[in-house]
């Protein structure tokens, strides 16, 4: 259990912190005991979404991680969880308002503070396009797994299989995910939702296949480090992308408990941090090696949680219910793991 503790020491370190800065914030707004535990209570609770939103992130980043040299391991472990926490869980919200709204940085942060209800509001007029582009990148990231011709394990055979020998057929990911994102528009009410949402869609999948093409240009073979450095670096743009179009969900979410920047930003920072250290466990203990199904289910939660993404356009459905569908998932392939190795074991000691 130690072996596996020292992990997450950090992580319990910026809970305390983060913690404590929600309660000091509850008490500076309310200016009672209860303002200060209503807003811990807020800030725990966000963390824990968080975790259970990002689970999924926290497998796919390890599979790409442990192809990076030591030195982009390390700059995704400093650099990318300042980047998580204070880029996409605090100063993006900012961007979306200043966007939205038509103000200057200062101006944004001055309305979460003072008027955090009409800040909300202006944040969630911005949904359609965080849905639109969100969505279509991570509905991306797992098809272009599935159609991987090369892909030689599968977990779900039958689905699987069919779709390796679709992924033959060039370009197939983006095909299917465009024709949804029109599907998807072509059901919004008005021509202004439609356009607003298939142009960030779109955007979107030229992300994905911008990125992506990177990553494959910059591929190298083992032992030249100094191209492996390059294709590490599109893999560490690669990741913060990734991790972005996961955090739409989770920040977006939030405004559903509160409307207060401060508190959200501790509460997703805390389980950011968790995810980080998470990534980092199953990398250096090469858990994927060793559980074989797992970055399946992590695929596949991923194909869920960018379903659920366009879904939301027409209909809310709880956070709640997005991390566990994720985590149901995750937790079936870890077991159907668990026993493959089981099988496979007692046909050797035969």
């Amino acid at each position: 259990m130690k072996k596996y503790l020292k992990y997450f020491t950090s992580s319990f370190i910026v809970t305390a912190i983060g913690l404590t800065f929600g309660a000091w914030v509850g008490y500076w707004y309310d200016d009672t005991l209860k303002g200060a535990l209503t807003a811990l209570f807020l800030t725990f609770i966000l963390s824990v979404l968080e975790i259970s939103l990002s689970f999924d992130n926290a497998v796919v980043n390890a599979s790409v991680l442990r192809k990076m040299t030591p030195k982009w391991r390390h700059r995704f472990i400093t650099w990318g969880i300042l980047i998580a926490v204070f880029g996409m869980r605090i100063v993006f919200p900012i961007v979306i308002v200043c966007l939205a709204a038509q103000i200057n940085p200062w101006a944004a942060l001055v309305l979460a503070s003072t008027q955090p209800e009409e800040y909300a509001k202006t944040m969630l007029s911005a949904h359609l396009n965080l849905a639109g582009f969100g969505g279509s990148f991570l509905l991306m990231v797992c098809l272009k797994y599935f159609f991987d011709e090369t892909k030689e394990i599968h977990w779900v055979s039958w689905i699987e299989r069919t779709l390796t020998k679709m992924g033959k057929i060039t370009a197939v990911e983006g095909s299917i995910c465009l024709l949804l994102a029109y599907a998807v528009s072509r059901a919004l009410p008005t021509t202004e939702e439609q356009l607003s949402f298939l142009s960030a869609a779109v955007f979107g999948v030229v992300t994905y296949v911008t990125v992506d093409g990177i990553s494959a240009l910059l591929h190298v073979p083992e032992g030249q480090q100094r191209d492996l450095e390059k294709a590490s670096a599109a893999m560490f743009v690669y990741l913060e992308i990734l991790d972005a179009s996961f955090s739409f969900d989770g920040v977006i979410g939030a405004f559903a408990l509160t409307h207060n920047l401060f508190i959200i930003a501790a509460g997703l920072g805390i389980g950011a941090m968790f995810v980080r250290s998470l990534t980092i466990m199953l990398v250096e203990n090469e858990t994927l090696e060793q559980f074989r199904y797992l970055e399946h289910g992590a695929f596949y939660a991923i194909g869920a949680l960018a379903s659920i993404m366009f879904i939301n356009v027409f209909m809310h459905i709880p956070e709640v219910v997005t991390g566990l569908i994720g985590a149901i998932i995750i937790g079936i392939s870890l077991v159907s793991s668990i026993r493959y190795d089981r099988r496979h074991r007692k046909a050797a000691h035969v």
